[in-house]
């Protein structure tokens, strides 16, 4: 039995093996005594990785004299024979298509109930 099989039948098993006990109200008193959810900083949050995220983009390239190393990377790609520049081409879509098939199939049996 695959591991998806398995859980349906154990979920199964436990919402047909556990009914209802009535509790007189105690649950609904419970959560109405919790704290109110606190709303998040997620725009804060946002902004300060931004920010450093910039800050650490503008510290590399002026510590790597100004981006020349790509200058340098690109001038020895030129230099290359065309077969080795499109099995590169070639080889770098392979790449970035498996991630997105991965991608696609983890995000795929997320999403299965």
């Amino acid at each position: 039995m695959d591991a998806k099989h398995q859980e349906d039948w154990l979920d199964r098993q436990l919402r047909q093996a556990a009914p209802y006990i009535d509790d007189a109200g105690f649950t609904w008193r419970v959560l109405q005594q919790l704290p109110a959810r606190r709303r998040r900083r997620d725009s804060l949050r946002a902004v300060i990785v931004l920010g450093m995220a910039l800050l650490a983009s503008a510290l590399a390239y002026v510590l790597s004299d100004g981006g020349r190393f790509l200058v340098v990377a690109m001038a020895r790609m030129t230099a290359l024979p065309t077969f080795w520049l499109l099995a590169l081409a070639f080889g770098s879509g392979l790449i970035l298509m498996a991630a997105g098939v991965v991608a696609a199939i983890s995000k795929a049996s997320e999403l299965r109930p």
